[in-house]
């Protein structure tokens, strides 16, 4: 089951957490009496801890619990890192503590009292402590699966023989007929074969008015029954259902390393190259100055312990965590970080009509005469037609006589025809959706149908403008039909009688003048046309939500989502920028000092005080990315 796979690697990964914070807290408490020891607090505060026979030994002694417990994940993952030759961040640590280590180990032996054990253990504790902020950030992001593992239910009541039990719902086939309680979550994506009820499926669509259903309907995993009891035939279980098809996307979006974060790596990686010619180079510069092996050892522990490129770990990682939550909780679903990222060079978007901009639901706009619309009403009665739908729906909704039709008959290509209390009634479809009503041959008047324009539409197209993103429409539908829809949204280009497979070469021509276009659809049809586009942008994931062509999803169905797509993605860049200039910004300064480039001046970069400076440039990158969190949108 998708969801316990879930739930362990989260368990692991929790767990995980849990251990570097309890290591955290040993570190800092053995910190306290290690400092006591140390030659910092001798030389720079003139305090020292009670001496006693053996009282030399408590530092190292102690310095050997933290280097051997606490700081035993790096030395771990630093071997990783080098068996898959891509030194980084876990290498840079290890070796600076080793180095440390080892250098305070033969100095306490030797009774030198030089030791390093104090910048040691607190660079450890600090190190420990960024990681388990960059956990939790992960593990925040795996939240999200985990919300929407919560959303089914444990069990599921299957009918089997006619009696009704329950089972656990990895025991549930397809196929099967299940019972859904009034108030129950319905456990499995399935057709009502039985019952009438509301289902809120607000989770899935983001439309929060329960939705009616009735047999022949479908139900979809996770979404709340109302007041009724429903039968349900199994269609789709486990990872077959929409659920699971989510819990996946967002799984690949977070997975999706963005190209920014393979920039920190990058960037690790070239720091340990740096750090490690830097630190031979200083020991060496300073066995040549002949400052004796103690002081170059110091210097180049000094110079790999700042190096440590905790900001920089941090730096991408957190941003990305907090934008793709950020983005979960304004109703967008990230599935792929780059497209998420990229979205701030887009200049044009182009948008599908039908269900996005407008409704997909038709009604009459205007009309020369009720007796025209009783009339046509009379004809269209038992038309499935959307158009024919509309007329009828209006002629009720005006409170009008509509008579009995008889000899209905279809003329083919032209419209329909049939008798209306003795006199014979033509409805035929002149152009678009205007429609024409003929009696006994003469023209008694006219209908203009329209899909209805989506109010949220025009606020979403006034935001993209404001944002300087053009606007373009692709549609189906005639020539006069785009016409009047753009015109009501304000939209100057667009192209119509487009069919699917033409709206992929409309994204083509778009790209060919230069331009970096997202693509707005509502699934099938427009499959090719998103996968084209710069980015692709699905709207209204409850109809298909493997819409695997799209990067991004709008979990609501509401073009108002799109702008934040594209403020988050300006916002992220920025913060992402800032925090790399700030992680790399300070070990340019940093590194030279810790070398003892000014040590001539009487300026040498202690490792303690190397430590402290790199956890404040920690912090600093941490609070920033925090920041992010607070942009409205």
């Amino acid at each position: 089951m998708e969801d316990n796979h879930a739930h362990h690697h989260d368990r692991h990964a929790s767990h995980h957490a849990a251990d570097f914070l309890k290591k955290f807290w040993v570190a800092l408490v053995l910190c306290v009496p290690i400092f006591f020891y140390s030659e910092m607090a001798r030389s720079v505060f003139g305090i020292q801890g009670p001496s006693f026979s053996g009282s030399e030994y408590v530092g190292l002694v102690l310095g050997s619990i933290v280097f051997f417990y606490c700081g035993w994940v790096f030395l771990k993952s630093s071997y990783g890192e080098l068996k898959d030759r891509q030194p980084g961040m876990m290498t840079l640590i290890a070796l600076a503590i080793t180095a440390a280590y080892l250098y305070s180990f033969v100095s306490v032996t030797e009774g030198t009292r030089h030791d390093l054990l104090f910048e040691l253990s607190s660079l450890i504790a600090i190190m420990l402590l960024g990681h388990w902020i960059e956990m939790r950030s992960v593990q925040g992001a795996q939240g999200a699966l985990k919300e929407l593992a919560r959303l089914l239910p444990d069990t599921a009541e299957v009918i089997r023989n006619g009696n009704v039990r329950s089972i656990s719902l990895n025991e549930l086939e397809a196929g099967d007929r299940i019972l859904v309680r009034p108030g129950a979550k319905v456990p499995a994506d399935g057709e009502i074969i039985e019952g009438q009820s509301e289902l809120n499926e607000s989770i899935i669509t983001g439309e929060s008015k329960p939705v009616s259903k009735s047999e022949g309907m479908k139900a979809i995993a996770g979404s709340i029954n109302g007041d009724g009891s429903l039968t349900i035939k199994v269609t789709g279980i486990g990872e077959g259902t929409f659920l699971a098809g989510v819990m996946r996307l967002v799984a690949d979006a977070q997975a999706s390393k963005s190209r920014l974060q393979m920039l920190s790596d990058q960037a690790a990686f070239y720091l340990t190259l740096i750090t490690v010619g830097a630190g031979a180079l200083t020991f060496i510069a300073w066995i040549i100055a002949q400052a004796g092996i103690g002081t170059a050892t110091e210097r180049l522990i000094a110079v790999l312990v700042i190096a440590c490129p905790h900001a920089l770990g941090l730096a991408i990682p957190l941003v990305a965590a907090i934008s793709t939550a950020m983005a979960a909780r304004n109703g967008l679903l990230i599935r792929e970080r780059r497209a998420l990222e990229s979205a701030r060079n887009i200049d044009t978007v182009l948008f599908d009509k039908t269900g996005t901009l407008t409704e997909g639901v038709f009604a009459v706009t205007s009309l020369s005469s009720d007796e025209a619309l009783a009339l046509a009403a009379a004809v269209e009665t038992h038309s499935e037609h959307p158009i024919a739908k509309a007329v009828v729906m209006e002629a009720k909704a005006r409170g009008l006589a509509v008579g009995d039709a008889q000899n209905f008959k279809r003329i083919a290509g032209a419209g329909v025809q049939a008798e209306v209390e003795g006199r014979t009634v033509f409805v035929g479809q002149r152009s678009g959706e205007d429609i024409v009503v003929e009696i006994d041959g003469k023209n008694a008047g006219s209908i203009t149908v329209a899909d209805k324009v989506r109010p949220e539409a025009k606020e979403a197209i006034a935001s993209l403008k404001h944002m300087n993103v053009q606007v373009a429409m692709i549609t189906g539908d005639s020539q006069e039909v785009a016409r009047d829809v753009a015109r009501q949204l304000g939209i100057q280009e667009y192209f119509s009688r487009a069919r699917p497979e033409e709206k992929a070469e409309k994204v083509k021509l778009l790209q060919s003048q230069g331009k970096k276009v997202a693509m707005v659809g509502d699934g099938v049809n427009d499959a090719p046309a998103l996968t084209q586009a710069d980015i692709g942008i699905a709207i209204g994931a409850g109809t298909n939500v493997a819409i695997e062509s799209a990067g991004i999803i709008l979990v609501r169905s509401d073009p108002r989502d799109i702008p934040k797509i594209f403020l988050l993605s300006r916002l992220t860049y920025r913060k992402m920028i800032q925090n790399l200039f700030w992680a790399t910004g300070y070990n340019v300064v940093a590194i030279p000092l810790a070398a003892g480039v000014l040590a001539f001046k009487g300026v040498v970069l202690q490792p303690a005080l190397a430590a402290i400076f790199m956890s404040a440039s920690t912090v600093i990158v941490a609070a920033n990315a925090m920041l992010l969190r607070n942009q409205k949108f």
